[in-house]
């Protein structure tokens, strides 16, 4: 079985594969601070209330955007299973193109993505929309060419900005809004939410197949914790929650070979 995990700014994100199938997921806080003992701890806890033996765990893959965690969550790897993990980071053989001027810059999550996707869409345009702590918008070529996206507050950030830059504005629900228009001061809130950013989206989306694709629109991918929230919507043509973790197995297999 292989453990991938991937550590982002609010949380962790992990999940347990046999083969090519995922058996299981699982969410916790990522913290700055944290022991390896307490995340190495938890693994193996979180594993064995669902079933499954620790020892069992044949390799570990790893992508995170926080630093800072990486050497403890390593670190816990290596003392709780006997293994370091691969980290997908530069230089890691990925099957794409990157084509930012400095490739060194696209965080790994982005990475993992776009293998993903490519991965289950060969030979196709891609836009991957990844709607977690950050909102990102990513551009993959039919020929596995990484060309670029776009990053915008996420709709936690955007509205924990709102409870601490204004005095009588404070935290909501995130939530679909019934309808654009609040008659509360918690509907405003969670209007200007949604649709602020469905139609931020909009937009995004539009520039970049104009910029990108010619102005045809590719196939888009959806993926992270409030990609939900916009399934009716006509965003994207397929949600893929676990994409993250299906990246990061591919790039795992091709960094073992």
């Amino acid at each position: 079985m292989i453990l991938c995990l991937d550590v982002g700014n609010s949380h962790i994100f992990g999940g347990v594969f046999s083969g090519d199938q995922l058996r299981m997921t699982f969410r916790k806080t990522s913290k700055q601070g944290a022991s390896s003992d307490e995340y190495g701890l938890f693994f193996r806890s979180v594993l064995r209330e669902n079933d499954f033996d620790p020892s069992e765990i044949q390799n570990i893959a790893l992508c995170s955007v926080v630093p800072e965690v990486v050497y403890s969550i390593s670190n816990g790897c290596q003392k709780y299973f006997g293994q370091a993990p691969f980290v997908l980071k530069a230089g890691a053989k990925t099957g794409l193109k990157i084509l930012y001027r400095n490739p060194l810059e696209v965080g790994s999550d982005r990475i993992a993505n776009a293998i993903a996707a490519t991965q289950m869409h060969p030979g196709e345009d891609l836009l991957v929309l990844d709607l977690g702590t950050a909102t990102t918008v990513d551009a993959i070529g039919a020929g596995r060419d990484y060309l670029g996206g776009v990053i915008i507050p996420g709709l936690r950030m955007s509205m924990e900005a709102l409870d601490r830059g204004t005095a009588r504005l404070s935290s909501v629900e995130i939530r679909k809004a019934d309808q654009c228009l609040g008659r509360s001061t918690a509907a405003s809130i969670q209007s200007g939410l949604y649709y602020g950013h469905l139609g931020a989206l909009r937009e995004i989306m539009d520039g970049v197949c104009r910029d990108a694709f010619g102005g045809k629109r590719p196939r888009v991918i959806a993926t992270g914790g409030f990609s939900s929230l916009f399934a009716d919507t006509d965003l994207f043509d397929e949600a893929v929650p676990d994409l993250v973790l299906r990246g990061l197995l591919t790039a795992l297999v091709m960094n073992l070979s």
